[in-house]
């Protein structure tokens, strides 16, 4: 077995682990940082929304057209008098966008990029787009945000519980403001491949959130009838049992999507696919990182108020010092199961072990009482 493979079954097992819910404050911080610098680039530099919401018009070039991206963009500049996107495709043509033009407007702009770039007018594919195409897309993808959220938020707290739906929902948040403030920052386009990105991520999110909730909750059954672990001991256990798994299925899907953002859209320069990658690639790890350190721990923060669980945590804090004043092992929340132990049970009394067994035991002794 690799060490990867045993040190995930040694985090299942509970043997080793790291301690995430004790540390809450630090990840939380660190949200809370990346979270202000995603609203701040969003309210500073806003985005850079796409043709298809604005309307204008896409010039497509002819194959291996010698003219630069910069240059293209100078001539589409010059020619419209508003600003242009060029992109560079995989085939050496142009692709060349100018938003808040009409019809007259995008001929004359075709005939003059046809003189500046030396091609017949004729080869250069111009294509109007109107502004309320993507204002149909956007309102259906708000619509559809909306309807999901409030299915998740129903589920999860029908499922599980209220404290779970609330932690499930602050995450999913978490995921789009930093997805939506890293495309601020960037200056990527906003385009319909961004919003269908963006709805992926949300999915794949929730979906690991609740396989550690899973676990938390299969592990928290009964937990008031013992004294060995609080609430945040078996939040933390579920956590690490449950951390190689998370690990292992995000790398494996950010790799393919990394594949097509650094790749098909950076080397092949296909425009569509640097929409969805990228959000699709922030989202990821976005939502690995709040399964693992957001949502879980706000949902042992929840729990930890309750009164039961806080009178818990006073018992067996109040039991862990008395036993390191005796100078007894402390037991922590990454042992053992507690399932099935009463509370404050008694050790059940063993024999010396290994005792060999005797081959003339119990031979020859009559049956009934004993005199």
């Amino acid at each position: 077995m690799s060490k990867l493979g045993n040190l995930g079954a040694r985090l299942h097992r509970g043997e080793v682990g790291y301690d995430f819910v004790k540390n809450r404050k630090i990840w939380y911080g660190l949200s809370i940082l990346i979270t202000i610098t995603a609203i701040v680039g969003l309210t500073v530099r806003g985005l850079n929304m796409g043709i298809e919401f604005e309307g204008g018009a896409v010039f497509n070039t002819p194959k291996n057209t010698s003219a630069s991206v910069s240059q293209a963009e100078e001539y589409a500049e010059q020619a419209s008098g508003h600003d242009a996107i060029v992109q560079k495709l995989g085939d050496g043509s142009l692709r060349i966008q100018v938003a808040g033009i009409d019809t007259d407007a995008a001929n004359t702009i075709k005939n003059t990029l046809a003189d500046d770039l030396k091609v017949d007018s004729e080869q250069i594919n111009a294509e109007l787009v109107g502004p309320s195409w993507g204002e149909q897309i956007a309102n259906k993808a708000w619509q559809g945000l909306g309807i999901f959220l409030v299915l998740v938020v129903i589920y999860l707290a029908i499922a599980f519980e209220w404290r779970m739906a609330l932690a499930a929902f602050v995450a999913l948040i978490h995921d789009i403001t930093i997805t939506v403030g890293i495309y601020a920052l960037v200056g990527f386009e906003v385009t319909p491949g961004t919003v269908i990105g963006l709805l992926t991520i949300l999915g794949y999110s929730l979906y690991d959130t609740v396989v550690v909730f899973d676990s938390l909750k299969e592990q928290t059954k009964d937990i008031t009838k013992q004294t060995r672990w609080t609430y945040s001991d078996v939040a933390n256990r579920s956590i690490n049992s449950t951390l190689v798994r998370s690990v292992n299925t995000t790398v494996v899907a950010l790799l393919p999507v990394a594949g097509l953002l650094f790749i098909g859209g950076g080397v092949l320069g296909a425009g569509m696919l640097n929409d969805i990658s990228l959000s699709l690639f922030v989202g990821l790890a976005a939502g690995a990182y709040s399964s693992i350190f957001i949502a879980t721990p706000l949902v042992a923060d929840l729990k930890e108020r309750e009164p039961q669980l806080k009178a818990l945590r006073k018992r067996v804090l109040a039991k862990r010092a008395q036993s390191a004043a005796q100078g007894e092992t402390e037991v922590h929340g990454d042992d053992e199961s507690y399932e099935g132990e009463p509370e404050d049970a008694a050790p059940a009394v063993v024999g010396p072990r290994n005792q060999p067994a005797s081959r003339t035991r119990g031979r020859g002794r009559p049956s009934g009482k004993r005199r």
